[in-house]
């Protein structure tokens, strides 16, 4: 008769950084605390982050999510996401009389004011970044008329600019670092006289968090990203991670999402998370791992500290705070 054995532990390797970056972080708050100051509905111009997790949570609280200004009622409390809006939005919520409060990120905030700065000047503004995209879409509203957006080498190799002597670039903040290098050194190459940003584009905590899947790749057999399908940070460190090397990788939006067969064979999992999902999340995939037959030992992969904080806007201190019904200045 031959004895059963246990498989052996499954070797985690946890990813530091990961998670929530600065921004993120910064959103959630601004939400939260509009709830406790001003009490239920405060409505939020799309989802205020890229994340299912964290968008129900604020529902559950009274957070109404909107995409459209329009949407809201005369007098209400907006709050713009993360990913920033164009003037256009601002313009709109003014007329319909809304209060608005700014999540947009600051390295956000960035882009569009090195993107108004160039419209100013009269230069051509190439725009790094993903059609669609939220933030994208607010960037090119600063400036519709001077802004070509690329996303590759070949639309670089497309562009139809008026004066190749005035010509700046800026990027969306949550790209593949080495992507958007390619994309940059076509720029350049095309139009030598091409301005870039003052210091990076993109953000920190997206160039972390890539750079820590870096180093997990040649460790692990398997990559798990924990982040939901409409973030692109998240989507990117999949990519970033089967760029370097990883036999597969998956995007997993919590531990539901997990597929015991991706563990045949499998020795050692590299895990992490986008800048938008939650730490609970993370939290949730590793019980699960150690759910499956000869559970799971985790261990933290240290790769760089971050300690970068934004403060929350000097709007939310001027709310109106609301009790039992009546408003108190």
């Amino acid at each position: 008769m031959t004895e059963s054995t246990t498989p052996a532990p499954l070797r985690v390797l946890l990813a530091s950084p990961r998670g929530f970056c600065a921004g993120v972080d910064r959103a959630v708050q601004i939400v939260e605390e509009a709830l406790r100051i001003h009490g239920a509905p405060v409505y939020v111009r799309h989802a205020i982050v890229h994340n299912t997790t964290v968008v129900e949570d604020l529902e559950a609280k009274g957070a109404v999510f909107v995409e459209d200004e329009a949407e809201v009622p005369a007098d209400g409390l907006i709050v713009f996401s993360a990913h920033g809006v164009a003037p256009e939005v601002r313009r709109n919520a003014q007329r319909l009389g809304l209060r608005p409060i700014d999540a947009t990120c600051p390295l956000v905030t960035k882009v569009h004011l090195e993107a108004r700065d160039h419209a100013a000047k009269d230069r051509s503004i190439v725009l790094i970044g993903h059609a669609g995209h939220q933030e994208v879409i607010g960037t090119m509203g600063e400036a519709p008329e001077a802004i070509r957006l690329v996303s590759t080498v070949d639309d670089v190799a497309a562009l139809d600019l008026p004066d190749p002597e005035r010509v700046a670039y800026v990027s969306q903040t949550t790209l593949s670092v080495d992507e958007t290098a390619e994309v940059v050194a076509a720029i350049r190459e095309r139009f030598p006289a091409a301005r870039g940003p003052r210091g990076e584009d993109i953000c920190y905590a997206t160039q972390n968090r890539q750079d820590a899947v870096k180093v997990l790749a040649p460790r692990v057999d398997l990559l798990l990203v924990v982040g939901s399908p409409h973030s692109s940070n998240s989507q990117r460190m999949v990519e970033v991670g089967l760029a370097a090397g990883v036999p597969a990788a998956h995007l997993v939006d919590s531990a539901a999402d997990l597929d015991p067969a991706w563990f045949d064979g499998v020795r050692t999992v590299g895990l992490t998370s986008g800048a938008s999902a939650p730490e609970s999340l993370v939290s949730g995939v590793i019980r699960r791992l150690r759910d499956l037959p000869g559970g799971a030992e985790v261990e933290t992969l240290d790769v760089r500290q971050e300690d970068v904080t934004f403060a929350l806007p000097a709007s939310l201190r001027r709310l109106p705070v609301r009790t039992a019904g009546a408003i108190v200045d």
